[in-house]
């Protein structure tokens, strides 16, 4: 914790001020009862030595103590939103997106949990989308309007690349547009954006695939090592079900055999592969999720969407101070007035 005003802590001084007089007054309350006659009164006035009757003393000295130290501005440190941040939002868009073993399918599921990311991730920052399938292609380049994002999200269904699933590509895709909405155009620009580490942590891969790479002209962790050279961080995200089948689609691959005509992948095409995204992941930095249910993708995007975009910085929290000082103001003089002896 760091604070606005540090001099102003010097005010805690007035808590041991407070706890002579304190003790100061018990002592003269003392010598009062001593003097008195009447021994029933007696016992009303002096109250024992009970523990009960210290506690209100007590809230009231912390009470204190909270508002010296809030009028001193204290500080947080927390990750705050940053102008300068882009997320690359990558979603498989290939023919296996349609199994419905993630419900309604796992098109729909990660649609859905995307949304659920525009909503958390602060307005100030970039976010871009890029579908792939067979081949990789930018739906929308780094821009604070979600809502475009998001219309782009929902016309993902839309999209017409060739069959099979291109990881390594759309990895490279990805590392290219951030390089590039950090103002670098190429990656013969990488021992630039290197020299310069805060750029490099301010802009992050966010990737969702649900089979294994069939097409492509890099390997997934061919991909990965680019973004690993440009500083960037791909977070992973593995949808869908080990056995997952098309049943929404006439044929063989409705009933899990065979291949599906136009859409370019085998049976096996139809599983996660988490090996593949857990080392991508490792590898450049980032995290890895697996996300066999609609409910644990979008708890995977709930999370990012409140780290990814934002940077170390201070948050201040004298308000917070000050609103405990009050309220155990107001509890520490609920309890002295019930519990302080009175004289008849």
């Amino acid at each position: 914790m760091s604070f606005g005003h540090p001099y102003l802590l010097l005010t805690l001084l007035v808590v041991p001020l407070a706890l002579a007089l304190f003790r100061l007054a018990e002592r003269r309350r003392m010598r009062y009862a001593v003097r008195y006659t009447n021994v029933d009164v007696l016992a009303s006035v002096a109250g024992g030595r009970s523990r009960r009757r210290l506690l209100a003393p007590v809230l009231f000295l912390l009470a204190i103590a909270t508002l010296c130290v809030a009028v001193a501005r204290p500080h947080v440190p927390t990750l705050v939103a940053s102008d300068r941040a882009t997320v690359v939002l990558v979603l498989d868009v290939s023919g296996s997106m349609q199994a419905n073993d993630v419900k309604p399918s796992r098109l729909a599921a990660a649609q859905a949990a995307i949304h659920r990311f525009l909503d958390k991730v602060p307005g100030r920052v970039r976010v871009g989308l890029i579908l792939f399938a067979g081949e990789a292609d930018v739906a929308t380049p780094p821009t604070t309007d979600h809502e475009l994002v998001g219309q782009a999200v929902d016309n993902a269904a839309e999209f017409h690349g060739f069959g099979g699933t291109a990881i390594g590509d759309a990895i490279a895709v990805a590392v290219q547009l951030g390089l590039k909405s950090v103002g670098i155009e190429s990656t013969r620009g990488l021992a630039a954006y290197n020299a310069h580490p805060p750029a490099s942590s301010l802009v992050s891969i966010l990737f969702l695939s649900d089979g294994h790479q069939t097409r492509g002209t890099l390997l997934p962790l061919q991909g990965a090592d680019r973004a690993k050279q440009a500083g960037i961080p791909v977070f992973t995200i593995a949808l869908g079900t080990k056995g997952g089948k098309i049943t929404n689609f006439p044929g063989p691959f409705g009933t899990g055999g065979g291949s599906l005509p136009g859409f370019g992948f085998a049976r096996s095409g139809l599983e996660p592969d988490p090996r593949t995204l857990r080392a991508i992941a490792q590898d450049t930095g980032g995290e890895f999720f697996q996300a066999d249910s609609a409910n644990k993708a979008q708890a995977a995007y709930d999370r990012l969407g409140s780290r990814l975009g934002r940077e170390p910085g201070h948050t201040e929290v004298t308000d917070e101070f000050a609103g405990g000082a009050a309220a155990l103001l107001v509890v520490a003089g609920i309890l002295s007035a019930l519990w302080a002896p009175r004289l008849p």
